[in-house]
């Protein structure tokens, strides 16, 4: 009984084996190189994961190209700037600050306070009660 699940356990561990993209690095540091950049960049395809997540096969691509890229001697600046001319600046998790992605820094602060003021203006108008006066009874609310 324990050799069938030994076996589909090991068949299954070898198989995510195969999912790995083996890339040829020189040394550690341009793995991590490699790992950091490939972080910041999006998948085109998947749209929500890094390429260093996405298994799609343009992901698969776009790490070999870095990796060449990175083999010529071009610097991670230089890297974003041929993706970004190539796919947009939809390939970079975090785009530069400029007039057309301001949008893009101001709108998470800016809906965070206005949900702040909301809950503050909600929270502060249920604690007013008229002094001297209980408050009326809500529907559903006369259990007394």
């Amino acid at each position: 009984m324990t050799r069938p699940i030994l076996a589909l356990t090991l068949w299954l561990l070898a198989t995510c084996a195969l999912a790995v993209d083996p890339m040829p690095f020189r040394d550690a540091s341009e793995e991590a190189r490699f790992r950091a950049l490939a972080a910041e960049l999006r998948c085109v395809m998947c749209q929500n994961q890094s390429l260093a997540d996405s298994n799609a096969p343009i992901a698969q691509d776009l790490r070999r190209e870095v990796l060449e890229l990175m083999q010529q001697g071009k610097s991670d600046d230089e890297i974003k700037a041929f993706l970004t001319e190539r796919y947009t600046e939809f390939v970079l998790y975090r785009p530069p600050m400029r007039g057309s992605t301001l949008w893009l820094w101001i709108a998470p602060p800016a809906l965070l306070l206005i949900g702040a003021l909301v809950l503050f203006l909600v929270l502060r108008k249920r604690a007013e009660v008229v002094p001297g006066k209980a408050p009326a009874p809500v529907d559903g609310d006369d259990w007394q």
